[in-house]
């Protein structure tokens, strides 16, 4: 008996389009190979800018596909040699494709814009909505303060789930990989 090979797995990240230094894109790097290398899709807002330059570029190098979903008014940073772009008509619809293609999340280092989609998706968890697994990289400690607060969220009884099954939070990017391990699909 031969042993089952994992399924490809889609995975959607939030991240910055800004230009970031080392300490955000080395980690952010070394995840995005590790997704390459293992054959997965990056499914990701379509930027051939900053960080999500970056980390297109580390998977496509490391032999994975990239799936952008980017918006009309982002057309001229899209990234030219995607195997599929979409275009989205707003950033809700965006968000909203994004989530549906996706096998799993991981939040990277980002503004206002990744803020808003890794509360959205932790909404969607927290209801029973989203049922795929959410990591949270937090490089550099750059989410301790979020992570800080969905810690009191959870012991004060905000939450209606533990904290560790609404999110995975990881320190490297080889972490959160590990992460999505318990996620990835054997076909039959």
């Amino acid at each position: 008996m031969t042993a089952k090979t994992p399924a490809p797995m889609n995975i959607c990240v939030f991240l910055s389009a800004a230009e970031l230094d080392e300490r955000y894109t080395r980690p952010a790097r070394e995840f995005a190979e590790l997704v390459g290398e293992a054959g997965h899709t990056l499914v990701w807002g379509g930027s051939d800018t900053g960080l999500m330059k970056v980390v297109a570029d580390a998977v496509r190098e490391s032999g994975g596909r990239l799936s952008g979903v980017s918006v009309g008014f982002l057309r001229e940073w899209a990234r030219q040699d995607a195997d599929e772009m979409v275009f989205a008509e707003d950033l809700a619809s965006r968000k909203a494709l994004l989530l549906a293609a996706a096998d799993a999340v991981v939040v990277l280092a980002g503004g206002v814009g990744t803020l808003d989609e890794v509360t959205e998706v932790l909404e969607l968890r927290k209801h029973g909505l989203y049922d795929k697994p959410v990591v949270l990289l937090n490089t550099a400690g750059f989410y301790d303060g979020l992570v800080r607060q969905l810690r009191r969220m959870d012991a004060e009884g905000f939450l209606p789930l533990p904290l560790a099954e609404l999110v995975c939070v990881a320190g490297t990017g080889a972490a959160a990989f590990a992460c999505l391990e318990p996620a990835r699909r054997v076909p039959a």
